[in-house]
């Protein structure tokens, strides 16, 4: 009989000294909304259309269309659409943090609204799964026990991947009915995008985070050997987000620093969204930060000098443009 991987305490220490430390930490917000782009690309990934955060973050500004939209592949799914079930599998979580993040970041691109244009069909294609998978994982569990969460997603991957989708039927806005054939897909970044959540409801974090969401592409049937791979996926996720959350806070408390400006000035709180959403557009500017247009230019002059000569120290790639 083959042994059984053993699980270790560590990663589950880390990810709770992480999970804490977002509760108080001035970088948090900045750091969830970095982790929800990390944790879409990862999905990217597993859903075989791979993209950088970076690609991301150009669309976010709005200097490109969705990734991967303008190069002709054959993609099993749109990014815009995955884009919007990675954001989507965190929005029914009541913690303020995560609200309050996920109500910026559609603020800055309406994810909603993006699927809707770029990827309808892929909306009516996954949209039923995705559903069934949300409430199968989400649902609460009995113990803090990786085991179980493994177990569950096991079940919902035999559940939801192991039968073709039954064929659907769509009536578009000028009358017509478009059916659609079943069909098989695979559902792992579907049922990984929920891990987060799934975490949440077993009690190991006290919110969802969004970066957790690394599985492997093949599940396996085996919970123990998969228990095994999330404990591995939790301990560099969360070894990586305390490294970068030490960054993040390091540049924060050094800002009044390096960039000496008036208390009632908004350009402190662009810088910030800049560690986010590099390179965004004056109408995002002004949106966010509550002024005039005039007032965003004078706002984003400012941050793109400060920027500039600290460019070394940047992890992006860009500065705000005035398009």
């Amino acid at each position: 009989m083959a042994s059984q991987p053993k699980l270790s305490a560590h990663p589950l220490l880390l990810l709770g000294r992480l999970d804490g430390r977002l509760a108080n930490s001035p970088a948090r917000s900045i750091w969830m909304a970095r982790a929800r782009l990390e944790g879409a690309a990862t999905l990217a990934g597993l859903a075989g259309v791979p993209i950088s955060v970076a690609d991301l973050q150009d669309w976010i500004a709005g200097r490109t269309p969705p990734p991967r939209r303008t190069e002709d592949l054959d993609d099993p799914i749109s990014v815009a659409a995955l884009y919007h079930f990675a954001l989507s599998a965190t929005e029914a979580a009541v913690d303020p943090l995560v609200q309050a993040t996920l109500a910026v970041s559609r603020s800055v691109l309406d994810d909603r609204n993006e699927a809707e244009f770029w990827a309808p069909y892929d909306l009516v294609r996954f949209g039923p799964a995705w559903r069934e998978a949300s409430v199968m994982l989400t649902a609460p569990y009995p113990e803090a026990d990786l085991l179980g969460v493994a177990e569950r997603l096991l079940e919902a991957q035999r559940l939801i991947g192991g039968a073709p989708q039954a064929a659907r039927s769509v009536l578009t806005m000028d009358g017509r009915e478009l059916r659609f054939p079943p069909l098989r897909f695979d559902t792992v970044w579907m049922l990984a995008s929920f891990v987060p959540s799934a975490l949440h409801a077993a009690g190991f974090t006290l919110r969802p985070i969004p970066s957790l969401v690394g599985l492997p592409k093949l599940l396996g049937d085996a919970p123990p050997t998969l228990a095994a791979s999330i404990q591995g996926m939790i301990m560099k996720t969360a070894a990586n987000g305390l490294r970068d959350l030490d960054r993040l806070e390091h540049r924060l408390a050094r800002l009044p620093l390096d960039f000496p400006v008036t208390k009632r000035s908004k350009a402190p709180l662009l810088v910030q969204l800049e560690m986010a959403y590099p390179g965004l557009r004056l109408t995002a500017v002004a949106r966010l930060l509550g002024i005039s247009h005039q007032g965003a230019t004078k706002v984003m002059r400012q941050v793109q000098e400060y920027l500039g000569q600290n460019h070394k120290d940047s992890p992006h790639r860009h500065t705000a443009t005035a398009s």
